[in-house]
């Protein structure tokens, strides 16, 4: 178990904008999805938490296709809170697009702004954009390599396959502090971690299946390759669905109808097997990587996965499907207000 200050650690949240149902039961309008999200911000900002990230995606079942315009209008209307993407798929994108729009979100809310990276779990992008998915590894790989110069806010002069070169390019607006806060996020493979150490990002772990403990040796792996670069040590993070009620048998009868739908679709798109009630259940087990139960329940588990990983930080995905407005605003105060302050003491 890795010591942890209980002072520096960080417990944030992160949403896809998962269309819920309305008092009828029907799917709410995009729209309206995409004002409880800024409501659900404010919330999170009002209870103390450091970070809400919100996730891209281009399908019917998730409202938020532009993460960073988004962040902008909660960057209007809270104070604290930092603001990002979760993930930002950087692959279908342009790195000289995200920076900018990054940047220009860094200084509409002085200096809150972060990027996660990623390759995404979710493909519809590609063909939307008109990228090829043959081509998925390359464009990831040199799209990163481009906007890790970038992130020097020097003149850039880089040469890929994917665009034109670049011959001492600046790129607008710099950020006030001279860097911006940006992680990979990983989903458990040894070459996104190397990849990861390699540009001296921080790393995000998306840990969504399985047990948590299986993802310590990555993030043994990305500290022991810093090490011995001779870097110090950079922050290392952990993201995974759940949701916090008054106890556990309401937590869990409240989100596992939408949880099965939400992933049941996936699952048919993908080929997985049907969700059972058996399998959430272990999942939301001490062992598993769903965080969902009372404010105690939960804050136990982060706590020893903290630890176990040696992480600073904790974003709960919160919004598992079509679960109401309502619900997932109880579940945010339950979180800033309760979770947090236990899994500091559990720390100490």
């Amino acid at each position: 178990m890795s010591a942890i200050d209980p002072a520096s650690v960080e417990l944030g949240l992160d949403t896809f904008g998962d269309v819920s149902l309305d008092a009828s039961g029907q799917p709410e309008h995009h729209g309206v999805v995409l004002r409880h999200v800024v409501d659900q911000a404010v919330l999170a900002d009002q209870v103390g938490l450091a970070f809400i990230g919100l996730g891209e995606h281009h399908r019917d079942d998730f409202a938020i296709t532009a993460p960073d315009v988004v962040l902008a209008a909660i960057a209007s209307r809270t104070e604290r809170i930092r603001l990002g993407s979760a993930v930002t798929v950087l692959s279908s994108d342009d790195p000289i697009r995200v920076f900018e729009r990054f940047s220009t979100l860094d200084a509409l809310s002085s200096g809150r702004a972060e990027v996660i990276l990623g390759r995404g779990s979710f493909t519809e992008s590609f063909p939307l954009f008109g990228f090829a998915l043959e081509d998925y590894e390359r464009l990831f790989a040199e799209k990163l390599d481009l906007f890790a110069q970038i992130l020097t806010e020097e003149p850039v002069t880089w040469s890929g396959s994917i665009r034109p070169p670049l011959t001492d390019q600046r790129i607008y607006p710099p950020t006030e502090s001279g860097r911006l806060k940006v992680w990979i996020g990983v989903g458990g493979t040894p070459q996104s971690v190397v990849r990861a150490a390699h540009y001296r990002l921080p790393l995000m772990l998306a840990i969504i299946g399985g047990p948590p403990a299986q993802f310590v040796p990555f993030a043994n792996y990305y500290r022991e390759l810093l090490a011995a670069d001779g870097v110090e040590p950079l922050p290392v993070g952990m993201h995974s669905p759940g949701y916090v009620a008054e106890t556990d048998e309401q937590a869990r009868d409240e989100l596992f109808g939408h949880f099965q739908a939400q992933r049941d679709r996936i699952g048919r798109e993908r080929g997985w097997p049907p969700t059972t009630r058996i399998q959430f259940e272990r999942d939301a087990s001490p062992e598993g990587a769903l965080y969902v139960g009372s404010p105690q329940t939960v804050a136990r588990k982060i706590a020893t996965n903290l630890q176990a990983l040696g992480v600073s930080r904790f974003d709960l995905k919160y919004a598992n499907g079509a679960m109401p407005h309502d619900q997932l605003m109880r579940c945010i105060e339950l979180y800033g207000t309760q979770v947090a302050p236990l899994v500091r003491d559990m720390l100490a």
